[in-house]
């Protein structure tokens, strides 16, 4: 099964992909994502019967959008690639999850995803 997540936007987005086709689920996250991001995850592999070593691949788009909303999904799922020994494949664009799916069925991983911002970062002076 491949674990599919865009964390791009305050919707945050998740697909399950197996033999049987792809499940969507969205998730207001408001400003919980950092919090909720992984008991998410839990709850939904559990509401499909999955368990995590029952993922095979990650696709996760990488931009650009929210640096907070990329910066976390991001983090957990180059985390989970990482200690699952899993691939992961990162796109951007419209057609970023087909593009994703093609280069896990080619054998590709990219190891560690980076975020695509789609600016330069707003760093503000500190006040003191």
């Amino acid at each position: 099964m491949i674990l599919a997540l865009d964390t791009s936007t305050p919707v945050c987005r998740t697909w399950l992909i197996d033999e049987e086709g792809r499940r969507l689920d969205e998730w207001d996250v408001g400003r919980g994502l950092a919090d909720g991001l992984i008991g998410h995850l839990r709850a939904l592999l559990g509401e499909h019967t999955y368990r995590w070593s029952d993922i095979t691949a990650i696709a996760v788009f990488k931009g650009p959008g929210s640096f907070t909303g990329l910066r976390i999904g991001l983090t957990v799922m180059n985390t989970l690639a990482d200690t699952q020994s899993l691939p992961i494949v990162g796109e951007a664009g419209e057609d970023w999850l087909e593009k994703a799916l093609e280069r896990i069925a080619a054998g590709q991983s990219d190891g560690l995803v980076m975020p695509l911002y789609g600016r330069e970062a707003n760093i503000t002076k500190p006040r003191k």
